[in-house]
């Protein structure tokens, strides 16, 4: 399942990439530390942000037109 993060505002989109920014500095800790459940969650994690990076690029591109 992908995320869909077109509907979200600007200032929505940045707290949504700081949440998984800290979820996934956090699930890399627990790597280190050695207990991981899923260990594929950080792939989907890295996976949202950078989809929600992507649309924070095309909206200020938007915006500088």
């Amino acid at each position: 399942m992908k995320n869909s993060f077109k509907e979200l505002k600007l200032e929505e989109l940045a707290a949504k990439r700081e949440e998984l920014r800290k979820k996934y500095f956090d699930l890399r800790f627990q790597a280190v530390v050695g207990h991981v459940e899923n260990p594929l969650e950080k792939r989907t994690l890295r996976r949202q942000i950078a989809r929600i990076e992507t649309r924070i690029r095309e909206r200020s591109a938007e915006a500088a037109r």
